[in-house]
């Protein structure tokens, strides 16, 4: 018998509860429930069932009771009924001279004519197991998976391929499976169609594109450029550490997670988490570490490294990249002003008469939020020639003040990652008084030596600010070779500035009547990496820790020099009966013409402890009018899946989505009796707990839906059966063709 299922007979719960003792609403008007609370009227957008009571659900405590206590989890797509998603393209699909990649996250939707459309797709990483269960089916040949575990056995599964000699026949076999790999990363760019039905489909073009994780590597026309300080070094030579012989052309795109798109039409593609890749750690003069840093690791479980096999230099990798899917002949760029770091996604403001203003965050615990703002002024913001004005201008990083002691909203500043700015890094001691233990990293204290050391305690770090006075102390050379170090070791310089350590600052959108921008902070908590200031990032009662996320609105007082911003919390993860809104894990974001936030979540599906949420979810959550600050479930992702990338098309009649990952942690599921029993105590809205038996399958077969096929990531475009708006107030007509 399955424990969570021995659990529920037994009537203990296995997830947590936090007592029936309520904490204060969190912002928004997810309070969590009251006695003898009344149930929200029917919801006045279309909505799915949710694995927990929510405050939007429209039940009184007693229907909560009874629709709550014993579900089934299903490996679909779930939609409102009137809906229905279409598969536009699947892992595997052909695509210009490769395939459509693997982990399909970002999109970016362009309208070419009434009738006809580019989609920007982004390839993130490999969920080992699950890619290779589907490899033969999606892609077909012959991968040595087997040759390379047994190889690479009595390693510890983990070897430096790229100091084999050329001739080992190790290497070779370490590049064919390394290879296929990076083939599935990057970005895609694919041609849509409309129907004369309304949906869109697609249809293969000239536009069609594909930018790999190894994309020139064996042909140099198809590297990538560089531009900004960065590039400097990557031309100097004489170094401190390794030297790709390239100069400043860099091979392949990965890791390409979030992204963003510019009013002239070109798409910004996020290198986020590049570290599992290729080294992170970089030398003071930038110069990057060697690949053996991070050598090549493949057990059947996890695929790391994959830069080693060809010497890729880790300081090429965790930049923005910008794309024309319009040119696909045109060299992608790396733009080095707008930093290195674990990019999670961009947002671009670009405005006639001011400067590009572009806002993105280091998706890691203790990340920071970063700004860039050009030196020129934008005239036409249509105009394809503004990219320019990535090349020129400064970078700059975000310090929150705390709220008041009346609580809302607080303020904060920009600080410039430039030489001059002294050093004024936090000291453990900040952590101390929430009583927390927190080491700080800062850029090692040894400049001979790369990477971070840390630091834990405030006397050590009083001594670090004495020996180093500004940036300028920490990263030698002149002009653009210095400025470039600093933009390559972003995160390290912005820890040793004073900048706010974040909670996970993922996607950053800009709102198209306000013009504020709208931050997804996925969780506040810690790691080897660092830890989000508790001072700033705390739960609804003060909770150092909070691993549910917010979403912040911050509006900027204008584009000068350590300018400031004025921000507040606009919404809580959590469940309603711990000051949440009933989602948690807030992850990308898109906003409507009317100013509707669409959200999809990202919470892990290794964590018991927010298993209560159940699968991963989009919701769509109103700020202005009556329901404004209500949270609404749109619709739930198939089984270990993340939901991304939502974009629209230019009528708002369609909602584009990744399906990402299905079956991650459990792979193929082999038949529908592959299932768990869950036991969750949750809450109803008079303050009422209760148990809820929850059935829930492991791995997945979507989009197939066959037992014993395996998943594959693929991107959906979902549309009302009548057609019109997404959102629109129309009859809603019963269909269970709303989901795949």
């Amino acid at each position: 018998m399955n424990r969570r299922d021995l659990l529920t007979l037994l009537g203990i719960g296995a997830c947590s509860f936090a007592g029936v003792v309520l904490p204060p609403a969190a912002p928004g008007r997810a309070a969590g429930p009251k006695a003898g609370a009344a149930p929200t009227p029917a919801s006045p957008f279309p909505t799915v069932p949710t694995p927990l009571p929510v405050p939007s659900d429209g039940l009184d405590a007693a229907e909560q009771r009874r629709r709550y206590a014993r579900i089934e989890v299903e490996d679909r797509l779930v939609l409102p009924d009137g809906f229905r998603a279409d598969l536009l393209a699947v892992w595997g699909d052909p695509l210009a001279d490769g395939r459509f990649g693997y982990n399909n996250d970002h999109l970016s939707f362009l309208s070419l004519a009434p009738d006809r459309a580019l989609l920007t797709v982004n390839f993130e990483y490999i969920s080992a197991r699950a890619w290779r269960q589907g490899y033969a089916e999606a892609v077909g040949g012959e991968v040595p998976f087997d040759a390379v575990i047994e190889a690479l056995a009595p390693r510890g599964g983990r070897v430096d391929a790229a100091s084999l000699a050329a001739d080992d026949p190790l290497l070779a076999t370490i590049r064919q499976l390394a290879e296929a790999a990076m083939a599935d990363l990057g970005v895609g760019v694919i041609e849509l169609e409309r129907q004369p039905d309304g949906p869109w489909r697609r249809r293969p073009g000239r536009f069609d594109r594909r930018i790999t994780g190894l994309s020139g590597w064996r042909d140099p026309a198809r590297r990538l450029r560089s531009s900004g300080p960065a590039a400097a070094v990557f031309r100097r030579r004489q170094r401190l550490g390794y030297d790709d012989g390239l100069g400043d052309a860099i091979i392949g795109s990965f890791a390409n997670c979030a992204g963003g798109e510019t009013p002239w039409g070109t798409v910004l593609s996020a290198e986020e988490n590049m570290q599992s890749q290729v080294p992170e750690a970089v030398h003071a003069d930038g110069s990057s570490v060697s690949p053996a840093a991070r050598p090549f690791a493949y057990d059947g479980q996890r695929l790391d490294g994959l830069g080693n096999p060809f010497g890729l230099a880790g300081n090429k990798y965790g930049w923005m990249v910008e794309l024309d899917p319009r040119l696909p002949e045109r060299p992608a760029v790396k733009h080095s002003w707008l930093g290195r770091f674990r990019h999670e996604a961009v947002a671009v403001k670009a405005l006639a008469g001011q400067p590009l203003i572009v806002y993105s965050g280091c998706d890691r615990h203790g990340g920071h939020l970063y700004r860039f703002v050009s030196d020129a002024l934008i005239r036409d913001p249509a105009n394809p020639a503004n990219s320019e004005l990535f090349s020129a201008g400064r970078l700059e990083v975000a310090r929150f003040d705390p709220p008041s002691a009346k609580g809302g909203g607080g303020r904060g500043r920009w600080l410039p990652l430039e030489p001059s700015t002294p050093v004024a890094p936090l000291g453990p001691g900040h952590f101390a008084r929430f009583r927390v233990e927190q080491a700080v990293l800062l850029p090692h204290s040894d400049r001979r030596r790369p990477g971070a050391e840390a630091f834990a305690s405030d006397a050590a770090v009083a001594a670090y600010r004495r020996r180093f006075a500004t940036l300028a102390d920490l990263y030698p050379g002149e002009g653009e070779e210095r400025m470039g170090a600093i933009l390559i070791d972003a995160h390290l310089a912005a820890c040793a500035i004073g900048a706010t350590p974040a909670a996970r600052p993922e996607d950053t959108v800009i709102d198209p009547l306000s013009g504020d921008l709208l931050i997804a902070f996925t969780a506040g908590g810690g790691s080897d990496d660092g830890r989000a200031d508790p001072a700033i990032f705390h739960g609804p009662k003060g909770q150092a820790t909070w691993p549910y996320g917010w979403i912040m609105g911050l509006a900027d007082d204008g584009a000068a020099r350590g300018g400031s911003f004025r921000w507040r919390m606009v919404s809580t993860g959590g469940a309603p009966w711990q000051g949440g809104m009933g989602f948690a894990n807030p992850d990308n974001l898109a906003i409507d013409r009317q100013g509707t936030i669409w959200m999809v979540t990202d919470r892990s599906t290794r964590s018991a402890d927010l298993d209560l949420f159940g699968n991963n979810s989009c919701w769509v959550l109103p700020s202005r009018g009556p329901h404004a600050g209500e949270a609404f479930c749109f619709a739930t992702g198939p089984m270990e899946c993340e939901l991304t990338g939502p974009c629209f098309d230019d009528g708002e009649s369609t909602l584009f989505l990744a399906v990402q990952h299905p079956g991650e942690d459990n792979g193929t599921r082999p038949s529908p009796e592959a299932r768990e029993a869950q036991a969750h105590r949750l809450v109803d809205r008079s303050g009422r707990p209760f148990e809820q038996l929850r059935w829930v399958p492991l791995g997945s077969n979507w989009p197939s839906g066959v037992p014993g096929r395996a998943p594959r990531p693929g991107v959906v475009a979902i549309r009302r059966l009548a057609g019109g708006p997404l959102l629109a107030d129309q009859a809603v007509p019963a269909s269970r063709e709303r989901s795949i």
